[in-house]
């Protein structure tokens, strides 16, 4: 089977789980696919987290049944086909500032076959999508980037890259909220915080927003550090 084909599967996972899988590996259509199901699969369990290529539908054994869970998601696949499908509108727009430049990123440019400066405009002109959060408190997936950065790990590991770092990865943006331990290469950095403990709502960024990023200097997202969202502005509904 190839990877990329869109073939719903409903598994069980664990003692209150069921995970609807759409592809064995990650692409646009297999995301677009999450995104829709996800919007429409509201009340059939207690929590629905969509990832990149399923939906882990989480119930409560007190209210439901797995069965009742399993039939709700087979009655739903079936109501229309999950191939070919497109990204519902975004609710929100996000705006987030960035400094693009460093050594990882000339590697990752020449990795993808582009010069700095193009690599740098592409980045730049991509609309991307909020496509999950995890491995770290609301850590966001950002994707699509164009195929061609589809681009191997680096071959060791870099010890620590810094809050606000921005890796590319599977042709994705991560946007790292701490400093952490990555094989990917770092390409820019942001001021932008993903995660607030002490806000009223910690995640802030949802699977589905629209992120783009601005250029701006490394002088700047210094002085932008202080700001409540590290100059990010929000378009659309909060």
């Amino acid at each position: 089977m190839d990877g990329a084909e869109i073939t719903p599967e409903v598994l069980p996972l664990g003692q209150d789980g069921v995970l609807v899988r759409f592809a064995r590996a990650v692409s646009p259509q297999a995301s677009a696919a999450v995104a829709r199901f996800a919007a429409e699969a509201e009340g059939l369990a207690e929590e629905v987290a969509p990832a990149l290529a399923s939906v882990l539908l989480r119930f409560d054994p007190g209210r439901r049944t797995r069965a009742e869970v399993v039939a709700g998601a087979e009655a739903l696949l079936a109501a229309q086909d999950w191939g070919g499908l497109y990204d519902p509108p975004p609710r929100r727009l996000w705006r987030v500032p960035v400094a693009l430049e460093g050594e990882p990123l000339a590697e990752a440019a020449e990795l993808a076959g582009l010069t700095e400066a193009e690599a740098r405009a592409e980045l730049l002109a991509a609309e991307l999508r909020v496509r999950a959060i995890g491995f770290a408190p609301g850590m966001p997936y950002l994707g699509y980037l164009p195929e061609h950065w589809n681009i191997p790990r680096q071959r060791d590991l870099t010890p620590k890259v810094p809050a606000g770092a921005l890796v590319v990865a599977v042709r994705q943006l991560v946007l790292f909220p701490t400093d952490t331990v990555t094989g990917w290469r770092m390409v820019g950095r942001c001021a932008f915080r993903p995660f607030r403990r002490e806000a009223e709502a910690p995640f802030v960024l949802s699977p589905g927003d629209a992120l783009r990023f601005e250029a701006v200097t490394a002088g700047e997202v210094e002085a932008l550090e202080g700001e409540p969202l590290g100059g990010a502005i929000c378009e659309g509904a909060a």
